[in-house]
């Protein structure tokens, strides 16, 4: 029985890879050791998928978010996937799955992006058993966490503490109000989060049904007021008819 093609592609790269693996030609600046970039992997590994007529397909299996808190850095985004890759042989349709993970930290909105690079090399550096040397590979910065501060539950319990933070909110009457009680107790909503997501959830129901309460309150005064404003119309039966002299 012949073999998958897919194999057999697979088998071809591993050996183009087997004399020459790929260079680690970057020098992290933070850390200082080298590393080797998506775009080495990929000017290596692309014109040889495409001799030996392979596709690799990524789908991202898992994702998860959450935030971390940078060594003088602030804030930092942290992202987790696990992305699957599907080698595609186009002799004869025939595939095989890898499935990596990848992690990425980023202060702004490309720690996706650079969790998906991450997890691109990992899996082709093993699928195609790609010579390395030296240290795991990372992206070229690297993010130190600050320890993460731990706040204990309230006196009165997470349950209690919610119910006066509904409160707060459910007299506030402008959106600079709800905004003070958001960044007044940020630190402890974050440690909510956390501990009780469902109570969490109530948390922001409330600053949602506050707001929509708002906008209707807000609503019909400025209906009156565009009344007030707008210069009475007379109609064709007011108007004064002009006086013959």
């Amino acid at each position: 029985m012949m073999a998958a093609s897919v194999y057999a592609a697979i088998a071809a790269i591993t050996r183009e890879f087997a004399g020459e693996g790929i260079a680690k030609a970057h020098l992290n600046s933070v850390d200082q050791y080298q590393y080797r970039s998506i775009d080495d992997v990929m000017a290596r590994l692309g014109p040889l998928l495409a001799t030996h007529r392979m596709c690799v397909l990524p789908s991202v299996v898992e994702r998860t978010l959450d935030e971390r808190h940078g060594l003088g850095e602030g804030l930092l985004m942290h992202v987790a996937l696990r992305v699957a890759y599907t080698l595609v042989s186009a002799e004869d349709g025939s595939s095989h799955v890898v499935e990596c993970y990848g992690e990425a930290l980023d202060s702004g909105d490309k720690a996706t992006a650079k969790a998906l690079s991450s997890a691109f090399k990992s899996a082709m550096l093993q699928a195609f058993c790609i010579p390395v040397t030296g240290s795991e590979d990372v992206d070229a910065s690297t993010h130190k966490l600050a320890r993460a501060r731990h706040l204990p539950e309230p006196p009165e319990g997470w349950p209690a503490w919610v119910a006066g933070i509904i409160d707060m909110i459910g007299v506030c009457e402008t959106r600079e109000a709800m905004s003070l009680v958001q960044n007044r107790y940020r630190e402890l909503l974050l440690a909510v989060s956390r501990e009780r997501p469902d109570l969490y959830a109530s948390v922001g129901q409330s600053f949602a049904e506050r707001g929509t309460w708002m906008d209707e309150q807000r609503a019909p005064a400025q209906l009156k007021r565009r009344t007030r404003s707008a210069p009475p119309q007379q109609t064709r039966k007011q108007e004064k008819e002009p006086q013959l002299a």
